[in-house]
């Protein structure tokens, strides 16, 4: 599982040697799982560049995932309702280590400006608001270990950092969302789905910080938002 995962978009073809190196496997037990993943179809042997690519089987587990979902079989059309009536961008992430992972992105139209996110993409948990809301449902063993784990990995960065993900706990306790802008000239608004049963899943809207005053952000979007987590949540419970 950790070869696979170390496939990202822009990573195309990963030799053994880089398999190793992003794993923190050794080369020979890469070596030995490589080719049993390649008799199992889920990676493919490019011989002339003597590296690996994800076979057809991993995108075939994605689709059964999906379409087993519960939660995006009750959110995805609150989602598209908010995003076709508002013209704004609806997200639906769940936690995976350090980085948030989107179910489901709903945009607002293909011509926007907005970086092109989709269903599988991949966010840093530290720099967004779907990754800060998650971080204000876990327990203070966990938040710390990956507050650590930030820390180690941002450097200089991180007491600036560490101060904004404070505040967007504070935030999600008192008001039930936090925000942030890590793109420039985008805000973005998330809200945790709380459900015990499902794991950590994290819904958001993003819009141009051209679109809405802040105050409309906190009197308008802010409650939709919080309204369609409810929401989602109900018909679920």
């Amino acid at each position: 599982m950790l070869i696979l995962r170390a496939f990202r978009p822009g990573s195309t073809l990963l030799a053994n040697g880089e398999l190793a190196e992003r794993t923190g496997l050794a080369r020979a037990t890469v070596s030995r799982l490589t080719q049993t993943l390649v008799a199992g179809g889920f990676l493919q042997h490019d011989a002339k560049a003597r590296a690996y690519r994800l076979g057809p089987p991993v995108l075939s587990l994605a689709y059964a995932m999906r379409q087993g979902s519960d939660i995006l079989g009750v959110a995805l059309p609150l989602m598209r309702e908010i995003a076709e009536t508002r013209r704004v961008n609806v997200g639906l992430a769940a936690a995976d280590g350090e980085e948030m992972v989107y179910l489901e992105s709903v945009r607002r139209h293909r011509g926007s400006a907005f970086r092109h996110i989709t269903a599988g993409s991949r966010i840093p948990m530290e720099l967004t608001s779907l990754g800060r809301a998650h971080l204000a449902t876990l327990a203070t063993a966990p938040l710390e270990k990956m507050l650590a784990q930030f820390r180690a990995r941002r450097g200089a960065q991180w007491p600036a950092l560490l101060k904004e993900i404070k505040a967007a706990l504070v935030s999600v306790e008192r008001h039930g969302y936090c925000r942030a802008s890590w793109q420039p000239g985008v805000i973005a608004l998330a809200s945790p789905l709380r459900l015990p049963e499902h794991g950590g899943y994290v819904m958001n809207i993003s819009l141009s910080n051209q679109q809405m005053s802040d105050a409309e952000i906190r009197t308008d979007l802010a409650p939709l938002l919080k309204k369609l987590v409810g929401e989602v949540a109900a018909r679920l419970a």
